[in-house]
């Protein structure tokens, strides 16, 4: 038997701004909100699926430096290009990680600065 990952925790400084822009770019929905201002988001399913929900967790301390893990992302209705667009409408930003321009992924960062890539490929 082994593991797998049920929940990432994310520490942020606005839970619902970044769990709203969460749910946009996944197709996620709010699954549960906590006294203490966390807020848990994750497929419609529910929790306990294939893929693990996200708990965005308040904190007063700023972001600082690079993340040292980040997410990877993949349109699965559209073409990279297209997604790009869409994501730019919804908040993120480019971000510079030192890449070279070569890439065939686009590094951004959302609305808290947390760096996450848009792979090329197309998921289903």
């Amino acid at each position: 038997m082994a593991s797998r990952i049920s929940e990432l925790i994310i520490p942020c400084q606005d839970a619902n701004g970044l769990a709203a822009f969460w749910c946009e770019v996944l197709d996620f929905v709010v699954l549960d909100t906590e006294d203490d201002g966390s807020v848990e988001i994750g497929p419609r399913e529910g929790f306990g699926g294939l893929q693990p929900t996200l708990i965005f967790s308040p904190t007063t301390e700023p972001k600082t430096g690079p993340l040292r893990m980040h997410f990877d992302v993949n349109a699965t209705d559209r073409d990279q290009d297209a997604e790009l667009e869409r994501l730019l409408s919804l908040g993120a930003r480019p971000a510079d990680v030192g890449q070279t321009g070569e890439e065939s992924w686009h590094v951004l960062a959302d609305p808290e600065g947390n760096e996450f890539c848009l792979l090329r490929a197309r998921l289903s």
